[in-house]
């Protein structure tokens, strides 16, 4: 990735009039991690980086920005919003813009073709972070962590995130602008956590599920990072009347998670938000890319890469097929 190049783009888009500010990445304060960044003039975009650990969908922020009404006395700033997206992420604007929960005309979509990212999890326990704010590259198939004059080389297969290794959507879907050149498709891998949960019978998924499920400490991390969850009277929110109840135990936690996975049929992008921001290591991607599939293989329907397309759930047919339907 050419960041010269990179931080000259987003400075130009922030320096239009009809720009705001842009969403991309930066270097956190130590170790591995990646901060969100808001752009606001040229001078920001000197710390703009992309990087195998910018893993996080900024597409969340689309909807989460700036809720009208504005206090009293002010003036509701309408100019567009510019955001870095990578292939997932730009799903998910698409999917945002089929469901019209953001306009065309309000965002400005910067390309990113991603070579695919880093799970910071495995990364730390082969190599262990430092205090010090590591620089990784892409080099070739395999990644380069950068300690100043010395380069260690990372297996890809080592450290690869599960969302990359099944990724059939590495370029952006939609851009205004596009920096890099695009990347080469890889063959996505069977998705085996998928294959083995279908594999076992009613009662053991049950169990499966059961353990998982018990884990949940009901934090909403799950909710608050994912792109699809934007609504403002969400329905496991509401008290009078109320669906779902504080309590944090297998029943209620079961509840909130089979509503959100249902809610996400069809909408999911498989970004693995969820999954990676859970405290409790809850595989919820399995969970949601379970409903993926499905959708996939009997629907032949995948959301976000049509942003003028019907959203699933509202795309009945007479003649859908009903073979698989218990």
């Amino acid at each position: 990735m050419d960041l010269d190049k990179l931080r000259k783009t987003a400075a130009e888009i922030v320096s239009r009039d009809d720009v705001k500010y842009l969403i991309g990445w930066r270097r956190g304060t130590f170790g591995y991690r990646v901060s969100p960044h808001f752009v606001r003039d040229a001078a920001g975009a000197d710390e703009l980086i992309f990087s195998p650990l910018c893993i996080s969908n900024l597409a969340n922020y689309l909807t989460l920005v700036e809720k009208l009404p504005v206090p009293r006395g002010q003036e509701p700033d309408t100019r567009k919003v510019a955001l870095m997206v990578k292939g997932c992420d730009s799903r998910a604007v698409a999917q945002l813009l089929a469901e019209k929960g953001i306009k065309r005309e309000e965002v400005v979509v910067v390309g990113l073709p991603c070579p695919g990212m880093i799970d910071r999890k495995l990364l730390a326990e082969k190599y262990p972070e430092t205090e010090q704010a590591a620089e990784i590259r892409w080099r070739g198939e395999d990644f380069v962590l950068v300690d100043g004059e010395e380069e260690t080389v990372i297996p890809r297969a080592e450290v690869l995130a599960e969302k990359c290794r099944l990724c059939r959507h590495p370029n952006p879907v939609l851009s205004d602008v596009t920096v890099g050149e695009p990347v080469e498709p890889w063959a996505a891998a069977e998705d085996s956590g998928v294959a083995e949960i279908m594999a076992k019978n009613a009662e053991e998924r049950w169990a499966y599920w059961e353990e998982q499920f018990s884990k949940c400490i009901r934090c909403y991390s799950c909710k608050n990072a994912c792109p699809l969850c934007y609504c403002e009277d969400c329905i496991l929110d509401r008290l009078d009347p109320i669906w779902v109840n504080r309590s944090v135990n297998f029943s209620e936690n079961t509840a909130f998670h089979l509503a959100r996975a249902f809610h996400l049929a069809g909408r999911c992008i498989e970004c693995g938000e969820c999954e990676r921001v859970c405290p409790a290591g809850i595989p919820l991607g399995k969970l949601n890319r379970m409903l993926a599939q499905t959708v996939r293989e009997e629907y032949e329907f995948e959301p976000g890469l049509d942003p003028e397309a019907e959203p699933f759930q509202a795309s009945y047919k007479p003649d859908d097929p009903e073979e698989f339907i218990l």
